[in-house]
């Protein structure tokens, strides 16, 4: 009986330690509306993600400009739509821009139809209803029942593999067709070549070029069929339509048959019995065709669609259990464990499964003793999710700075990525914000295998290219004039900020030279604040304000993504000498409380996308991220409890548990870094210090499980969703006296406690 009983117990011992955490992540919140993230399958920080396509009309008005379709489906899908076109294989997630959309495929049943219809008339293509109540979204598996062809289709992924499973019903006129001119950024001048090879009657290879956000951007793949198709063909939109054998007539033989041109459709019958399965793996590559085979076999040898979704799952459970919280209730379990998943998808893995990949300079390499990312959305991500991995995933983030500094050497230019791509560079925002990350990991320790000093060369070299976004001016005025830019007081904001980062590192490698230059140059934040107004302001080059200020709008003001009243909180690396400029602690907090209470007017949500209602909160722009670290401003003042009411109300108002659950795009994986952030109880406020500021941890507790075999652990005691104020900070049985947090109390692990209270203190 004893022994039966102490089975019993471990039994629900490692029960309870091995939770499932992946059952808590929903990939639908955030897909309507603004949160611009996909539904569909994909593995950590993969290659491939492999997710509907509701639409992807993103075509240019007539006279130029958008039809702001190319904003709308960034991620290719939207929730309230009713019909999906197909399912491709490359997305990205929470970004603000299209592209990708790579190899659509798409199965049909009945008379064959290359178009792929409308969503008002989806019959007249391929293109099929569907319903939310037939569709299941899970980490790494995506499931949905195409009610056209009556297909159940189900999807799941390895790094480098797409692996689709589609049922079909009984039919002598069974489909399955690949679209190789679909794309996100869907203009058919932007797809510039594809080529197509048959391997053998089940297996093709090929490659697209495009030209969207990325330039000159070459993706190489492998499709595989779990069945012998009966019959294929293609149609180029651009020519003729050739059946049974793609050249027809003019194929250079009977078993290598091959297809060329700017805009193809292809297609592959089949015979079906009901309920058969034909199942169909895509394979990825940066660099070659035969690295997409290669990538395959390494990957997806075999045929068993739920071994390689089990494996996937599996990777996200190692994944999710760096963090284990337990939450107020289900609904914040969601939110959380979405946040960590959402965090972790972006940057991506770019390289075959033997390191080579394609370099900025279009040549290919291998990298050597890292691995090579892409997808770098840095004016977003140095603010939390960097810093984040800096505790989660340290040696993961090493790579991504060694990848930052691969693109660094391969530059023209010689400068670190700004928003880079597909071996491309797309030049997208302000700041060179790999400054920060690269500074934030050194300065917190994070040096494994990267070289310090040439990582310095980087940055320094990066800050002083004066033919680029005005950092001549910048440098030689000490601000941008706004005759030069039309983001002068923004980049003049992030450009300060970054020479501060680098300041930070040079004084960490000992360079003191470098650390007085850039220290001072990280002063010129002040040049842009006018202070009979106390706003960052427009100013031209002559020293004056430009006139006309109105400090709620971003149009023709000088910023980007913000107005001037979030834009004047933009010293993070100061926040002291923010508040003495800003008139001292009480005028500073009655600026901080205006910022939240005053609403904004209609007519500037009319006038720029720049700022939208999904993620306003008074004038508080959540949805962009130079807000993000302003409601922790507060602990610089007498006033911290402001923070931690402010913050609770955030955390409730822009992160929920649905379709339309993300208060602006998710920008691949920031808004849910601060999220993540925020519930623990602690923030990086300026990413180059060692130093977090304390809020209000919004969970019961939380175990990291750091990669050092150390745990930290956060406790809340008295925690409640009205108990939101900290009353006291235990750090290690040591009250705190202040309410910041050092990187290495995290990281040697511990206990920081939280005494809750519904009464500030």
């Amino acid at each position: 009986m004893k022994k039966a009983f102490l089975a019993i117990f471990l039994s629900s011992a490692l029960s309870a330690g091995a939770q499932n955490l992946v059952q808590y992540v929903k990939p639908i919140i955030g897909t309507a509306r603004m949160g611009h993230v996909y539904p569909g399958a994909t593995s950590p920080f993969g290659s491939v993600q492999l997710s509907p396509e509701t639409d992807t009309i993103s075509y240019e008005k007539p006279g130029g400009g958008y039809n702001g379709d190319v904003y709308k489906y960034c991620a290719g899908y939207q929730y309230e739509d009713k019909t999906i076109v197909g399912f491709s294989h490359t997305h990205f997630s929470g970004t603000g821009h299209s592209d990708l959309g790579d190899f659509l495929v798409m199965p049909s049943v009945g008379k064959l139809l290359l178009n792929p219809g409308t969503a008002d008339k989806p019959g007249s293509g391929f293109r099929s209803p569907f319903s939310h109540a037939n569709e299941v979204s899970e980490a790494n598996y995506y499931k949905v029942k195409l009610d056209g062809p009556n297909v159940l289709a189900e999807m799941t992924t390895t790094t480098r593999v797409g692996f689709h499973q589609y049922t079909f019903p009984k039919s002598d006129d069974s489909h399955i067709i690949l679209d190789l001119m679909a794309g996100i950024y869907n203009y058919p001048e932007k797809n510039l070549w594809t080529y197509v090879r048959m391997v053998n009657d089940s297996t093709l290879v090929g490659y697209r070029s495009t030209s969207g956000w990325a330039r000159t951007r070459n993706l190489y793949f492998a499709i595989t069929f779990s069945k012998k198709f009966t019959s294929w063909g293609y149609r180029n939109f651009s020519g003729k339509q050739s059946y049974n054998g793609f050249w027809g007539q003019f194929r250079n033989t009977p078993n290598f048959p091959e297809i060329a041109g700017r805009q193809l459709r292809t297609y592959f019958n089949f015979k079906t019995t009901e309920g058969e399965k034909i199942k169909v793996k895509m394979a990825l590559s940066p660099v070659s065709m035969d690295g997409a085979l290669a990538n395959m076999k390494a990957e997806a040898p075999g045929w068993d669609f739920d071994q390689v979704k089990k494996a996937g799952q599996d990777a996200w459970e190692k994944e999710l259990h760096k963090i284990e919280v337990k939450a107020l209730n289900k609904d914040e379990m969601n939110n959380f464990y979405t946040a960590m998943y959402h965090t972790m998808i972006n940057p991506t893995i770019y390289m075959d499964t033997d390191g080579s990949y394609r370099g900025l300079d279009q040549n290919n390499h291998k990298a050597d003793g890292f691995a090579n990312y892409t997808t770098f959305s840095l004016w977003d991500t140095y603010r939390a999710l960097h810093p984040l991995f800096n505790i989660m995933e340290p040696k993961r983030n090493a790579d991504m700075i060694k990848s930052m500094l691969a693109h660094y050497d391969q530059s023209p230019e010689h400068m670190l990525p700004i928003w880079s791509n597909s071996a491309n560079e797309n030049w997208c925002m302000s700041g060179y914000h790999s400054v920060a990350v690269i500074a934030d990991a050194i300065v917190k320790g994070n040096v494994e295998g990267i070289d310090v000093n040439h990582a310095l060369e980087a940055c320094v070299t990066t800050a002083r290219r004066r033919d680029y976004a005005a950092i001549g001016d910048y440098i030689d005025r000490g601000y941008i004039a706004a005759e030069k830019s039309g983001t002068s007081v923004s980049s003049t904001l992030e450009y300060a900020y970054d020479d501060w980062a680098i300041a930070q590192l040079a004084k960490k490698l000992g360079k003191n030279d470098i650390y007085e230059e850039f220290t001072k140059r990280s002063l010129n934040y002040k040049n842009v604040f006018n202070a009979k107004s106390h706003f960052m302001q427009p100013r031209l080059a002559d020293g004056s304000f430009k006139t006309g200020f109105d400090p709620f709008t971003t149009h023709n003001m000088g910023f980007i993504e913000g107005n001037s009243w979030n834009y004047s909180l933009f010293v993070p690396q100061d926040p002291k000498a923010l508040i003495g400029m800003m008139g001292g602690n009480k005028k500073f907090v009655t600026y901080m409380d205006s910022l939240f209470s005053y609403d904004l007017p209609e007519k500037y949500f009319a006038e720029t996308e720049d700022i939208t209602k999904d993620g306003i909160i008074g004038n508080y722009v959540h949805g962009n991220e130079p807000s993000h670290h302003v409601v922790y401003l507060y602990n610089w003042t007498d006033k911290p409890w402001k923070a931690q009411e402010k913050i609770r109300m955030i955390l409730k108002r822009m992160y929920k548990p649905t379709s339309d659950g993300l208060g602006g795009n998710d920008d691949t994986g920031q808004m849910s870094a601060w999220y993540i952030f925020s519930s623990l109880g602690f923030y990086p406020v300026a990413p180059g210090s060692t130093e977090y500021a304390i809020g209000t941890p919004a969970v019961y507790n939380a175990t990291i499980n750091l990669p050092n075999g150390k745990k930290f652990v956060i406790e809340a005691k008295n925690q409640s969703e009205k108990n939101v104020f900290v009353q006291k900070t235990i750090l290690n049985g040591k009250v705190l006296t202040k309410p910041f947090l050092n990187h290495e109390d995290i990281v040697n692990g511990g206990t920081l406690t939280f005494e809750m209270g519904a009464k500030h203190k």
